[in-house]
């Protein structure tokens, strides 16, 4: 179990370092370099060289990529070329409120989710299962930007129960806080209680179809205790995996919507970043969100193992 466990982690870590080594070598085949980027058509004379001594672009590129990932497992990034501050300042409190914004919407999606697709696997094809998957379906394929423009018009515009725009000062309690962060969780939280919605469904149906399910029934137990005992443990094993892999894709969905609502997350700082050309920013916050989605997924493997030990088997 302990080697298991410790594969896993290893692995986690070779991904980090192999998405660290490639984004730096995507910044490097860039033409030019970090500097001439930033400060385009200014790219010339002392400017640009006190930029390249500034960043080390005259020492070579394995030192480089050396020092930038040692400095980042310690929390330091570098410096941003057009705040001219420390990374990790920068993303400190972004990273909270993005934290914050993913946070509530995974614990408001998850359970909710759960028990919807649990209860649309146990009704198949009923009204119930039917009503439900339909209003999944339509979750999914609508876009963020376009759930979060109708619910900006029904609850700020037409309602004016929340803010459209959300507004964070430093020193917010989280109650004077959630009014301005209601909407960007709801739109989060529809598209993640959709996709899980959907798999736990699928998996509810697959566990009771299954033989032990069949047998139990056979024997008298009571349904409910069939679903309660068997079904939903054993649902869930399968389910894990995707149920990360959903909240990983969150972090795709938090840009997207920090965007409309101008929340101060990672995803409007990366989005700025972009803008201005600020590459050292931009790595920063790409590398954070990569080792999220791999951590998520690191997370989704130990629970597995933890409930099944079937899979603790196999490792052996």
């Amino acid at each position: 179990m302990t080697g298991l466990i410790l594969r896993r982690f290893g692995f986690a870590a070779f991904t980090i370092a192999f998405v660290s080594l490639i984004m730096f070598a995507a910044v490097e085949a860039l033409p030019g370099n970090v500097c001439t980027s930033f400060l385009q058509r200014f790219a010339q004379g002392p400017r640009l060289e006190r930029c390249i001594e500034q960043q080390g672009l005259n020492r070579p590129a394995i030192e480089r990529y050396a020092d930038w990932v040692s400095g980042a497992v310690q929390g330091d990034f570098g410096y941003s070329l057009k705040k001219r501050k420390p990374i990790n300042e920068l993303i400190g409190e972004r990273f909270a409120n993005t934290a914050l914004l993913g946070g509530l919407a995974a614990l408001l999606a998850i359970p909710f989710a759960v028990f919807l697709g649990i209860a649309a696997g146990v009704r198949r094809d009923r009204p119930l299962d039917l009503s439900l998957s339909g209003a999944a379906m339509l979750a999914m394929t609508i876009p963020e930007f376009v759930t979060a423009t109708a619910l900006i018009y029904v609850f700020a515009i037409v309602l004016q129960w929340f803010p459209a725009v959300t507004i964070m000062r430093s020193g917010m309690s989280f109650m004077d806080m959630l009014p301005n962060i209601a909407l960007p969780v709801l739109v989060l939280s529809a598209v993640l209680i959709a996709h899980i919605m959907r798999i736990m469904r699928a998996s509810v149906i697959d566990v009771m179809a299954s033989d032990y399910v069949q047998m139990a029934r056979l024997k008298g137990v009571p349904e409910r205790e069939i679903i309660r005992r068997h079904v939903v443990p054993n649902a869930m094993i399968p389910a894990l995996n995707v149920i990360a892999l959903t909240i990983a894709w969150l972090l795709a969905g938090v840009v997207v919507v920090e965007k409309v609502f101008n929340y101060p997350g990672l995803g409007t700082l990366m989005i700025q970043a972009i803008y201005d050309r600020d590459l050292p920013l931009v790595q920063a916050i790409a590398l954070i969100f990569s080792v999220i989605y791999v951590g998520v997924n690191l997370l989704a493997d130990l629970a597995a193992l933890m409930i099944d030990p079937r899979l603790r088997r196999k490792g052996h």
